[in-house]
């Protein structure tokens, strides 16, 4: 839904009551942190959350990036395999 607005990014912010009202309706809400298993995804990794009601604001960024450390040191490798091979990919 927020992808379909267009915008790259964008802060939602609930003192609206409107907008709250208006997103208030339960919807799926993806977990963070959780591992990729998609015979288990649906039932392990989503549940039913309205945003207005969990958080004062959101914001959206439609494309992200992956991090890199701020000190790359000795232990870091250029274009390694990550460590959550095949899964992470």
């Amino acid at each position: 839904m927020l992808h379909d607005t267009g915008l790259p990014s964008f802060l939602l912010k609930f003192d609206d009551l409107d907008l709250a009202n208006e997103l208030r309706i339960p919807r799926l809400e993806r977990a963070i942190g959780v591992v990729y298993r998609p015979d288990t995804e649906r039932i392990s990794h989503y549940f039913v959350a309205s945003l207005p009601d969990q958080f004062n604001a959101v914001l959206h960024f439609d494309e992200t990036h992956a991090v890199k450390p701020l000190d790359l040191t000795e232990h870091w490798q250029i274009d390694e395999v990550p460590e959550t091979y095949p899964f992470g990919i």
